[in-house]
């Protein structure tokens, strides 16, 4: 779990990481038969807009800690970097990507939940975070999750878990959902929302993009355990998965990728979480 006190002091050494190169080259090619394992190439989902954890470089080629998790899991199963096809999965569609059989895992900052898993499987977790709020610099009346009922509109992702928390918890707010934290952020730039919410790890790879624009407020209010999502009851490629994000915990390749990604902004690598193996 992160700090809590990363929120005061991640915004400004965020600024800094968000210019530093996060590259790893992914490409497609061949027939991969679909999101199966087994064929010439692999289809990979993760997010395309999130900084430090999912994101499509200008260039094309990818970058995140998501990224390089799931880059490291495609070795272990056989599949150089240049043999992933990576898959845009925005978090309303990840489930039915895995089911149609478009992608054989997601990684996108996908948390475990008991409803998820009657609809997929999960391996990990491999990183525990935290539901946080994102306001505009200048914003002096939201300072943590009691601030939310006063009639404010607060945005998030359509399919999330940040977001359904805040239905479920929060009735009092008004939340505005759309298909991208990037839309999020767009709409708390030119004033449509009060804020944004989502876990604190994401918000704060958006803020670094602009920096002084915006702060992070409260401390988290929950806790996420990201997994890597797959077709459900896959008992064996589950088993895979898992055996290689062991690897990568105790190689020092999970804590490598770990510091690369977010490290900049002054998060220090926690120890990695104890996989789930029910």
């Amino acid at each position: 779990m992160f700090p809590k006190s990363m929120s005061k002091r991640v915004i400004g050494a965020l600024a800094a990481a968000a210019v530093l190169p996060l590259a790893m080259t992914a490409c497609g090619g061949g027939d991969s038969g679909g999101g199966g394992t087994g064929g010439d190439t692999i289809v990979i989902g993760t997010k395309f807009d999130q900084p430090g954890l999912g994101q499509k470089n200008p260039d094309g080629t990818m970058s995140g800690f998501d990224v390089d998790v799931a880059t490291y899991v495609a070795g272990e199963l056989g599949y150089a970097p240049d043999k992933i096809e990576w898959k845009e999965s925005p978090s309303a569609q990840r489930e039915n990507l895995i089911q149609n059989g478009q992608v054989s895992f997601i990684a996108a900052t996908y948390s475990i939940t008991d409803a998820r898993k009657e609809k997929v499987s999960f391996a990990g977790p491999y990183l525990i975070t935290g539901q946080s709020l994102l306001v505009r610099a200048d914003n002096t009346d939201i300072t943590g999750e009691a601030s939310l009922e006063n009639n404010k509109i607060l945005c998030s992702v359509s399919g999330s878990t940040p977001a359904q928390k805040i239905k479920d918890k929060y009735q009092g707010v008004q939340l505005q959902q759309y298909d991208t934290y990037s839309a999020c952020i767009d709409a708390l730039k030119n004033g449509a929302v009060d804020a944004v919410t989502t876990d604190e790890v994401i918000l704060a790879g958006y803020a670094a993009q602009s920096p002084g624009a915006f702060k992070i407020v409260g401390e988290p209010f929950s806790e996420e355990r990201y997994g890597i999502g797959l077709k459900k009851d896959d008992t064996e490629l589950k088993t895979k998965i898992d055996d290689a994000l062991q690897k990568m915990f105790d190689s020092g390749a999970w804590k490598e990728a770990f510091d690369k990604n977010l490290g900049p902004a002054g998060i220090a690598a926690p120890a990695p979480p104890a996989l789930d193996k029910n």
